[in-house]
């Protein structure tokens, strides 16, 4: 640490109260007020030491009174430093032993400044001194921290004699370069604790208080105490550097976690606390002004800040009612890496004046559809048709991410869904920003679907429908269309739609189990030539060709086939169960789309609409698909 021993001569102060009286013997013939404070002292130990001094005396003294018939009296309320500057001064100009250190020595420097204690009134003067003990303080980290933060009680001073510039452009370089290449000290080195396990010899001799290896963030908790503006600066100065983003955005949340107390808990409008980590009082006011500098000065690259920090800070932002421009930049910062967002972080609780909902789904539609913004500016048009997206290699990775951000939407729009006083038009707006060629899969927002409908029973079947229109039944799975097709919140037209899917599903599994069937069987009965095919010999002295890789994964297939035509019998067999129970609970078929092939008859034909009321599935047996005779046949029913 940084320190300089003046003086020799024992103290030969002491205070009464507001005044500093000398104990020398000589009665006191100059009285200096330093704000509340009076110092009772002689004129020559300050006359050989101070310009400003000499000069003051000076015009007191040809102020038109002989000299000694009044006491001089001068008034120093502007010195910097205030009484305690004084008091260090006086001591110095009167040789008492006075210890010069990074904690005093900015304050010193400046009063010295302030009273022109140059070298023309005395060699060793104190400008001199304090200019050489903050070289010293310069080279080491932990005396510049102290020396910094004593910055702000000579502010002005300080900036002009540029101490402050020059002490934050040595603790960025010293947080630029890696400390235990320079073996610079750091405040918590004496803090380290390891345990015996740890202990190593070190050039031979067993010690247990070998530093532990520093990591980016060994100056993040020094740093954290040094005032907002006084770190602003010093986060320029390292970024100017160079120094990574990444580890400029950890020392911002950090210092935020430090002064804003809502970053470390829940955000709640019934436990709100302005007491920080140190024990000080932080008024809203404050906090508000702080979080808006904070979102400053946090790096605008993706991926910096992770998603789960900007959403906090977001939150409290709502809390504390940040500026719009300040919401607006976190929101922004969230939509641009909305992919990295987990489900959890993103359920935000409404804290405007008027709480509609649970959670604030106007800030997730903008975050939404800010993301939505960049990611079609970054990609490059995509051709769709007929529910599939034709793309090239850049399209695939630039759908990823939208693809992350889909089912991020999905499971967001089941939790919300259960609230009551969600609307329809808002959810559907939510569910409608996400492009149908994005989702591989639509069970996802099937699912949050379902949990709305249930939520929302009085819902009428326009609405039923036109909610539903927000999925595709033809990429729903096989499980979440055995689901559809037996849920009663569904409306009809929707139910008959995934049936109607799911059976052209299993027409084309048949046809491609019919397509590999009649492969392998005209691979079979080919004629083998003599050549060289790799025959092998039979008993009955014929030869026979070896079967190749190819037939043998074909016969594989098959097998495979046949199982899953099983499966699929099975299925469709309790779909047409179930549509059978519909139609006897139903009223009319009306709802029945024109495109299926259902039209509604005159009355006149009544007698053979009821002998057609109920939908016939059909569906090859196991039996019929044996025999190559019988593929015609089972083709047209299936294509029928």
């Amino acid at each position: 640490m940084a320190c300089m021993r003046l003086g020799s001569k024992s103290d030969a102060f002491h205070r009464d109260g507001n005044a500093w009286l000398c104990t020398t013997g000589l009665p006191s013939d100059v009285a200096i007020e330093v704000g509340d404070m009076s110092f009772h002292l002689h004129k020559f130990p300050l006359l050989s030491r101070s310009g400003l001094l000499e000069k003051l005396i000076e015009e007191f003294n040809n102020g038109g009174e002989e000299a000694g018939s009044a006491s001089c009296v001068l008034e120093l309320h502007d010195l910097p430093g205030g009484a305690k500057a004084f008091e260090l001064i006086a001591k110095f100009c009167y040789g008492v032993k006075t210890e010069l250190s990074a904690s005093n020595v900015v304050r010193l420097r400046c009063a010295a400044e302030y009273l022109k204690m140059t070298e023309d009134f005395g060699e060793g003067n104190l400008i001199s001194l304090t200019e050489s003990l903050l070289n010293e303080v310069f080279s080491n980290w932990g005396d510049s921290i102290k020396a910094l933060e004593t910055c702000e009680e000579v502010q002005t001073t300080a900036e002009d004699l540029h101490i402050v510039s020059r002490l934050i452009d040595s603790l960025a370089m010293k947080a630029c370069a890696d400390p235990r290449l320079f073996n610079w000290p750091t405040t918590d080195q004496n803090d380290v604790k390891i345990s015996p396990k740890n202990a190593a010899l070190w050039n031979g001799i067993c010690s247990d208080t070998k530093p532990l290896p520093l990591g980016d963030d060994w100056w993040f908790d020094d740093v954290s105490f040094l005032s907002f503006p006084l770190y602003k600066r010093l986060i320029l100065a390292v970024e100017a550097r160079g120094m990574k983003p990444e580890t400029i955005a950890s020392s911002v949340i950090d210092y935020a976690k430090k002064y804003l107390p809502l970053m470390n808990t829940q955000t709640s409008l019934n436990d709100f606390s302005y007491v920080n980590n140190s024990g000080t009082n932080i008024t809203e006011s404050e906090q508000r002004t702080l979080l808006e500098e904070i979102a400053g000065i946090l790096p605008y690259k993706k991926g910096v800040t992770s998603s789960k920090c900007l959403l906090r800070l977001l939150r409290v932002a709502m809390i504390l009612h940040v500026s719009p421009s300040c919401r607006e930049n976190l929101e922004k910062r969230v939509g641009t890496q909305l992919d990295q967002t987990l489900l959890v972080d993103l359920l935000i609780p409404n804290m405007g004046y008027s709480v509609e909902t649970l959670y604030d789904i106007e800030c997730v539609q903008r975050i939404l559809d800010h993301f939505m913004t960049v990611s079609v500016e970054s990609s490059s048009p995509c051709i769709v048709e007929e529910g599939q997206v034709v793309t090239n290699e850049n399209n695939n990775d630039t759908l990823a991410p939208m693809t992350m951000v889909a089912n991020l939407v999905d499971g967001y729009l089941a939790e919300v869904a259960v609230d009551v006083n969600m609307k329809l038009p808002k959810f559907q707006a939510l569910a409608a920003v996400i492009p149908d060629y994005v989702r591989p899969l639509d069970d996802g927002i099937y699912n949050a679907i379902d949990v709305y409908l249930k939520a929302h029973p009085w819902l009428t079947d326009s609405e039923r429908e036109q909610l539903c229109r927000l999925m595709n039944c033809q990429k729903l799975s096989l499980e979440a269309s055995t689901h559809a097709a037996q849920n009663e919140r569904l409306p009809l037209r929707v139910i008959i739609q995934v049936l109607f899917f799911e059976q052209l599903r299993l027409r084309t599994s048949i046809s491609g189990w019919f397509f590999v069937s009649d492969n392998l069987e005209n691979s079979q009965n080919l004629p083998v030539s003599t050549g060289n095919l790799g025959l092998i010999p039979r008993t009955d002295g014929c030869r026979q060709m070896e079967p190749t890789k190819d037939q043998r994964l074909a016969s594989v297939d098959d097998h495979d086939m046949r199982v899953r035509v099983l499966e699929i019998e099975k299925e469709c067999s309790n779909m047409k169960k179930e549509l059978q129970k519909l139609t006897k609970t139903k009223k009319s078929w009306s709802l029945l789309p024109k495109s299926f092939g259902f039209r509604k008859k005159p009355q006149s034909c009544s007698q053979t609409e009821s002998k057609r009321s109920n939908i016939r599935l059909v569906v090859p047996t196991e039996s019929s698909l044996d025999g190559k005779q019988n593929h015609e046949k089972i083709n047209a029913e299936v294509a029928h």
